[in-house]
């Protein structure tokens, strides 16, 4: 009698959540979809178009470069965010003072809104970056770097690695804590020291811990949007427009609402191809060490 009221309890915790899901999450992918075979402008009626939505995805200049500009935003932002994330996990994982306190500090950009992020350092970018430039002579530094089509791209991949390397730095935290002294110990008396024992010990140890990451990271990083709201709106001459913000911009207010959910659409499925190939290749690694 107890183990069906025990069953019956988590079955009513469980029903109310799942509901929710389905109502706020499951449902909106559905009509997303239905929507991705019509015209529809977000208004109105609409009529059905069948695969013409996903054909002209195919063709359309637009759409293209804005997934090669969120594929490099995404692929430098990631190795950039791990690598520097890696770093200050090692340090701050060492016997230093007040390490409690750098990890506070180091956190608190994960903390801030996005949105609020973006718009502060659009204003550094804009105006205090180029007067600092202009001081000590610096042309390069003299004009902002979010008007000129070849560098906004390094400005919004410097607000987005600078916001997710505190997140990373603690998953690294977290598995570095889980290597055992004794394997440092026995490391020492066989020679590895420094990048050796980083490389044989450390490294093959945390790997689930980077899979993690690296996931993450690709997936936050490719679904990029408030820094691009904020700091440039898709431009200078759309070169920094994401794939997330092309189809917020032009779906919500470009009357291309079917459109742009076949862009959706396709947009899912790559992020999901993606997380699946990193999970297995990081998965065939883990069983090879």
């Amino acid at each position: 009698m107890m183990k069906n009221e025990r069953k019956r309890t988590f079955l009513l915790i469980t029903l109310p959540i799942l509901a929710l899901f389905i109502c706020f999450n499951t449902v909106p992918l559905i009509r997303g979809v239905v929507y991705s075979f019509t015209n529809f402008k977000g208004f109105g009626t609409f009529d059905w178009v069948g695969l013409r939505n996903y054909i002209d995805l195919f063709q359309d200049s637009r759409v293209g470069g804005s997934y090669l500009f969120t594929f490099k935003l995404a692929i430098v932002s990631t190795i950039v965010t791990n690598v520097i994330g890696l770093m200050l996990a090692l340090g701050l994982n060492s016997k230093i003072r007040a390490k409690g306190l750098f990890r506070a500090l180091y956190f608190l950009p994960n903390v801030l809104g996005a949105l609020v992020v973006g718009y502060v350092f659009q204003y550094l970018f804009t105006y205090i970056l180029p007067a600092l430039g202009e001081m000590i002579g610096s042309e390069a530094l003299s004009s902002s770097m979010l008007s000129n089509e070849k560098t906004a791209w390094i400005a919004i991949m410097i607000v987005c690695c600078w916001q997710n390397i505190a997140m990373t730095t603690i998953i690294y935290i977290s598995g570095l804590q889980t290597v055992p002294e004794d394997v440092y110990e026995a490391g020492s008396l066989d020679g590895a020291t420094g990048w050796k024992q980083f490389r044989h010990l450390t490294f093959p140890l945390i790997i689930p811990f980077f899979t993690i990451n690296m996931v993450l990271c690709g997936k936050n990083f490719l679904m990029v949007f408030d820094q691009i709201m904020a700091m440039t709106k898709g431009g200078p001459a759309q070169s920094t427009e994401s794939i997330s913000y092309l189809i917020y911009n032009n779906g919500m207010s470009g009357g291309q609402f079917g459109f742009q959910s076949a862009n959706a659409v396709i947009f899912f499925i790559v992020i999901v191809a993606i997380s699946a190939a990193q999970m297995i290749f990081s998965g065939r690694k883990e069983e090879q060490l």
